[in-house]
């Protein structure tokens, strides 16, 4: 087959919860703040012991799981994040 398609995606959130009530203990903030500015209600964030490249990995098992497929079926991967190993502009 020639050509590209998109057979599956996948996706991954690190298991520990951050809520708006937690950022407001931390700061200077209320839930319904944050809500009506930007509608985040929770956020996952990721345990140091989890870089980035380890969170892609089980999107991509996910991916490849709902797709049906074997990694060795796979040509490319495109991964998309808005995170970095090391800081640096998006």
């Amino acid at each position: 087959m020639n050509g590209s398609r998109i057979c599956a995606v996948g996706h991954y959130q690190p298991a520990k919860v951050l809520t708006n009530e937690d950022l407001a203990a931390m700061v200077d903030t209320s839930d319904e703040w944050i809500r009506s500015r930007v509608g985040i209600r929770t956020r996952h964030i990721a345990a140091p012991d989890e870089p980035v490249d380890e969170l892609a990995a089980h999107a991509a098992a996910k991916a490849l799981a709902a797709a049906g497929l074997a990694p060795d079926d796979i040509d490319l991967v495109l991964v998309a994040t808005s995170t970095a190993v090391d800081r640096s502009p998006n």
